[in-house]
């Protein structure tokens, strides 16, 4: 397995800490607001962040999030095609300079959502939580939006980009909605159930269209979640692992260091690596610990360190190899 982070697009103490502790691989979101400069679909932009994580002795091994606004192609607004053919042109981008990973998304208007960012846990650390009894009743102000709809404007979305995708070499790992519930605030959620991720990938069969295996999300979908992923593992559709815990149920979770949840963490490593998974695995969704200023809930540095320690230190007493 690659051993991967989710690093800025900038140059940060999160770079350097990451290749201390081994780590090669960068996932990044390049969004202009992130980066002060044009969106990914520009071949100059991305370019550059290639060049700057190799300087710093890290492979941008893929894109993750939404890397424009995506607001008109998940609505099916009007000018949704001029977003897709600028999507279509960051995958050939990412072809040509050799980036082999999207994680993207579908979740409509509300991405992922937590009502509470400084809940205690172990030690005084703060975790995030999420409890729809106090999410806003309100709608958003795209109002109400249909399973159908979502469909819809999906399959419009994945039909036109996986052609391109497979032809560019990249493949596309769709995450789940997060938290995944039917709807959030009169929106739909299409990808909440792991059967749904399966119609997803008819929509547009290809060898570029695979998933994001989230496994705290599919474990907030009550399913079996190592079952799961044999039968992803088995199609050759588990493109990314996201490697987390939770405690909970998707209507009330938090999130755990990842010593400390319900899930046998170690028992998943072992999976993932008798299914043969040698693609990038991350940490994620991290406490806040001692000295930091939760700035940004799920995402400060020494949780990471922690998680990365944890996990590279099972993956070596199970012996699984560690690129």
């Amino acid at each position: 397995m690659k051993l991967a982070e989710f690093l800025p697009a900038k140059p940060d103490r999160l770079w350097q800490l990451a290749r201390q502790m081994g780590v090669r691989y960068a996932i990044c979101k390049c969004a202009p607001e992130l980066t002060g400069l044009k969106p990914p679909w520009d071949m100059d932009s991305l370019r550059t962040i290639q060049s700057c994580f190799a300087e710093a002795g890290l492979t941008l091994y893929g894109l993750e999030g939404d890397e424009f606004d995506m607001s008109r192609i998940k609505l099916g607004l009007e000018g949704r095609d001029e977003d897709i053919e600028r999507y279509c042109q960051m995958l050939r981008n990412m072809g040509e300079l050799g980036i082999p990973l999207l994680c993207y998304n579908f979740m409509v208007g509300i991405g992922w959502h937590r009502t509470h960012g400084d809940v205690p846990t172990r030690g005084g650390a703060l975790t995030s939580r999420f409890d729809v009894a106090d999410v806003p009743a309100s709608l958003t102000d795209a109002g109400e939006v249909s399973e159908e709809r979502i469909w819809e404007n999906y399959a419009y979305f994945i039909r036109r980009v996986i052609p391109v995708a497979e032809k560019a070499r990249v493949q596309m790992g769709m995450h789940p909605d997060d938290p995944p519930l039917p709807s959030l605030r009169g929106i739909a959620r299409i990808l909440s159930r792991p059967e749904n991720f399966e119609r997803a990938m008819a929509l547009s069969p290809s060898s570029s269209n695979g998933v994001t295996f989230c496994q705290a999300n599919f474990k907030l979908m009550g399913c079996d979640v190592a079952a799961w992923a044999r039968r992803f593992a088995a199609q050759g559709k588990m493109f990314f692992v996201h490697f987390r815990d939770v405690r909970g149920t998707a209507e009330r979770f938090e999130e755990t260091f990842h010593d400390d949840g319900t899930t046998d963490m170690p028992a998943m490593l072992k999976l993932y690596h008798e299914l043969g998974f040698t693609g990038p695995l991350r940490v994620d969704h991290v406490p806040t610990m001692a000295g930091e200023k939760n700035d940004q809930p799920g995402y400060e540095s020494l949780g990471r360190l922690f998680a990365l320690g944890y996990t590279k230190g099972v993956m070596q007493a199970l012996r699984i190899p560690i690129e």
